[in-house]
């Protein structure tokens, strides 16, 4: 007897265990969720984010002497000449056929994200409405392939070229959208994929996807998918803050459509639909909405307008709206100031590497870094890569250019330089 009862006792601590070993799987993904958010907001309560500000530092000496230093010798990125290109007047106003006052794409799937996961979901989300049967999960294996589960950014031409390399659709992208081009995309039966801002009112301003799914004039609102907040159906949100909220990502969009249709976007687009007047239409815009805004829309507006110039390689321009940028986002109150930008956007990067401002880009680098838990921005590891190359750190110039090829080995730049790095090492070591 007391042998069936102690191999009842057995059986129990066996059941027990079992369900414990369960329970820990099932709910792994929720606790490790939780319990990175509690690790990040302690590290944020001991070194506030917000609390750190890049100012351009172009005219400190010792840096103006290492960037003439490293302009005087030889490099395989020549600089452009720092001449600004003219600009066009913005586009009129063009005569469409009128829209209805509402419409509503059906046949698109919900997801809620995974962490950090908005754009391979939404885009999932949006891909549902042409009949592919891909998830998030197909999507993030090309987006994001770190193993570094919290990669933070997708760019917009990443997106695109997943949908053409591994689908049978189409895609492009465009900055400088309006409402009325959402509905008329919409209204045509073109799902549009925005990249905005959120600020939830449990945490900091972050960057967020967005799928707009129809819209209605008399309610003034816009439908949504959204895979953070939810509901797992389409819900409105007016207009104005759509608007508000598109304006911290430069208005961008992402339309994904089947091949044959593509002339009917592109006369949607009209001229819009050429990318190089699509970022030129966008830098006016920018610059119009800077002289118009204040406080933190119009910190956002001089980015959009460097971000604009860097498209069109007007990189000197480009560095002055940052400087503009830069110095209004020093004196907003440090609860509005967006420090997570850098995490979605290397525009910055860019202008100031191309006016030869290499320390600058090395002190912008660490600021994003030091405002991030842990190291998984990509864009920022190449470009300060690049930068320390120009200024004679070889070493860690393919350190940092190393650790971009690993965060996302789908990204060739990364790769590309420190191949160039490497041969190059391999010539001057022969030569000696």
């Amino acid at each position: 007897m007391r042998q069936y009862k102690n191999l009842g006792i057995y059986s129990l601590i066996f059941l027990f265990i079992a369900l414990c070993i369960t329970a820990t799987v099932l709910l792994w993904p929720r606790l490790a969720w939780r319990l990175d958010n509690l690790r990040v907001a302690v590290r944020r309560y001991f070194n506030p984010p917000e609390q750190v500000v890049f100012m351009p530092q172009e005219q400190i000496e010792v840096i103006v002497q290492g960037t003439l230093t490293a302009l005087a010798a030889p490099t395989s990125t020549p600089l452009p000449e720092q001449t600004a290109t003219p600009l066009p007047s913005p586009i009129p106003s063009l005569t469409f056929t009128p829209v209805p006052q509402n419409a509503v794409l059906s046949g698109i799937r919900h997801e809620y994200q995974k962490f950090n996961n908005c754009a391979p979901a939404n885009l999932s989300m949006v891909l549902s409405y042409w009949g592919w049967q891909g998830d998030q999960f197909a999507t993030r294996a090309y987006l994001r392939p770190s193993h570094e589960i919290d990669d933070k950014n997708v760019n917009p031409f990443e997106i695109v070229n997943f949908v053409e390399s591994s689908t049978e659709y189409d895609a492009l992208w465009r900055v400088g959208g309006d409402l009325n081009l959402i509905k008329r995309l919409v209204a045509a039966g073109f799902p549009v994929l925005i990249e905005k801002g959120l600020h939830p009112s449990h945490d900091a301003w972050l960057g967020h996807y967005q799928t707009i799914s129809g819209y209605d004039d008399a309610k003034g609102q816009f439908l949504v998918y959204d895979s953070y907040e939810g509901p797992p159906e389409a819900y409105g949100v007016p207009y104005q803050l759509i608007g508000q909220f598109w304006r911290h990502f430069n208005f961008v969009y992402v339309v994904v459509l089947p091949p044959e249709r593509a002339a009917e976007v592109h006369s949607i687009l009209n001229t819009q639909s050429d990318p190089q007047q699509n970022f030129r239409y966008a830098a006016e815009l920018a610059l119009a909405e800077a002289n118009s805004l204040t406080g933190r829309e119009q910190f956002f507006a001089w980015f959009n307008r460097g971000a604009n110039l860097v498209y069109i390689q007007d990189y000197a321009g480009a560095a002055q709206a940052y400087d503009t940028a830069f110095t209004l986002y020093a004196a907003l109150p440090a609860e509005e100031r967006p420090w997570r930008l850098l995490w979605y956007q290397d525009g910055p990067y860019a202008a100031y590497y191309h006016t030869g401002r290499y320390q600058d880009v090395i002190n912008l680098a660490q600021t994003a870094l030091v405002n991030v838990d842990k190291p998984v921005l990509e864009e920022t590891y190449y470009w300060r890569g690049m930068a320390k190359e120009a200024l004679g750190d070889r070493q860690g110039a393919i350190e940092d250019l190393t650790r971009a090829s690993t965060l996302n080995p789908n990204s060739t730049p990364a790769a590309q330089e420190l191949q160039r790095i490497n041969a190059l090492g391999m010539i001057l070591s022969q030569t000696r």
